[in-house]
């Protein structure tokens, strides 16, 4: 094993919450449900995934999904075309993934790894890389960005998405949605671990990749919608691009 290797496997072992695996563990089997605790990522998948495909052109494209719980977003680009491998260190969202999948007769390779440890063995052979949703509920997400880097090869093209650190932030995405509301379970989010854009743009520059763009995303719990918009405040997705070597 190089000394590469092993210092992503010590890397990813340490970059792990035990307490947010079991979170989403405990709310397995809702996943695919989309009158459960899962509605919103039910509500929002459609339009990231049309961002996406906007912007890569999905068919025929060999993608990896960082974090992908329970598979919404993995198979959702399977659908579209793509050749998708989905990562995650929940093996009970993983099961779900698998079981829909093959009930579904849709591809997807589903593996239980670290993003540090697959990029250190997969390094630059994916046209795209999306890490959605998952940065806010690691220790170092900045470790994460840099695995996500690694896996896309030149030219490649990166999506994160998530929730932005400040007052209305808070309000809206915790106090709002996790306890007045209720339409995520209490204590899905920590504040402290949420992610400013500046923070998640000034983590990619440093793993090598270009922002491209940043978009918010906004999201009505009466009436079931979202929208992209210009509003960063709260939820948002970032677009990067790996450069080609000059």
């Amino acid at each position: 094993m190089t000394e590469q290797a092993v210092t992503a496997q010590v890397t990813a072992a340490t970059n792990v919450d035990p307490n947010e695996i079991a979170k989403f563990a405990a709310l397995a089997e809702q996943w695919w449900d989309p009158n459960s605790e899962f509605r919103p990522l039910h509500d929002i998948n459609p339009l990231r995934l049309n961002y996406i495909d906007e912007r890569v052109n999905l068919p025929g494209k060999k993608v990896i999904d960082i974090g992908c719980g329970g598979g919404l977003l993995a198979e959702g680009m399977a659908r579209r075309g793509a050749e998708v491998t989905g990562i995650d260190l929940g093996e009970a969202p993983l099961a779900v993934a698998r079981l829909h999948a093959e009930q579904s007769g849709v591809e997807v390779e589903y593996l239980c790894i670290p993003a540090e440890q697959i990029a250190a063995e997969r390094a630059g052979q994916y046209d795209v890389v999306t890490c959605l949703e998952m940065l806010e509920h690691v220790p170092d997400p900045a470790s994460v960005i840099r695995a996500c880097a690694a896996l896309v090869k030149p030219g490649g093209q990166v999506f994160f998405s998530s929730i932005n650190r400040n007052p209305r932030a808070f309000m809206m995405a915790i106090v709002g949605a996790e306890y007045v509301l209720r339409l995520l379970p209490r204590g899905t989010h920590e504040y402290a671990k949420l992610i400013k854009p500046s923070e998640m743009a000034g983590w990619a520059r440093e793993s090598g990749l270009q922002v491209c763009d940043t978009v918010g995303m906004s999201y009505n719990p009466f009436s079931y919608r979202a929208a992209l918009n210009r509003d960063v405040g709260v939820n948002y997705m970032m677009h990067a691009v790996r450069p080609e070597a000059s």
